[in-house]
């Protein structure tokens, strides 16, 4: 490729490189919260985030294959991850268990937004085998944020 299939490929590498981030920034969140979750929910809640957080996880892989099969370099370090997340630190272990929820919903909404992104610049790029892929990531997204928010009813 050359010229503007050029400049598609290197916008689908920076995309896959930030939904990775923020992947693997909501994974820490998600297990924080896991960690250090209490009250009355304590079990579900506790439960729930591990599920989540192993779900997470296991889509990070895939992502960062799918950066290197397109040519690009993964992310490297905590640094990194960092400067390309758009997932937000909560270092803070004593919230009440329904901010957490209440932040893991948001955090989860903002990722099925980056990989609604992410479909348009695999399309532009021509990359059938992740745009493809970005339906079931979605989809895993998608059922975690109406999780939480079921969890927040009530």
């Amino acid at each position: 490729m050359t010229g503007t299939g050029d400049n598609a490929k290197k916008a689908l590498i920076d995309a896959l490189n930030g939904v990775l981030a923020d992947h693997l920034a909501l994974y820490v969140k998600t297990k924080n919260f896991h960690w250090h979750v209490a009250g009355p929910r304590f079990r579900d809640l506790h439960l729930m985030f591990d599920e989540q957080a192993t779900a997470i996880l296991g889509v990070t892989d895939l992502i960062a294959e799918r950066v290197r099969k397109n040519g690009g370099g993964t992310l490297t370090s905590i640094g990194a991850i960092g400067a390309k997340s758009r997932i937000a630190d909560q270092d803070a272990m004593d919230l009440p268990a329904e901010t957490m929820v209440r932040e893991l919903h948001d955090d989860n909404q903002t990722l099925v937004s980056g990989l609604r992104a992410l479909k348009q610049a695999a399309a532009d790029a021509g990359d059938n085998a992740t745009e493809g892929a970005l339906d079931d990531w979605t989809d895993q997204a998608e059922q975690r944020v109406w999780f939480l928010a079921q969890t927040l009813k009530g």
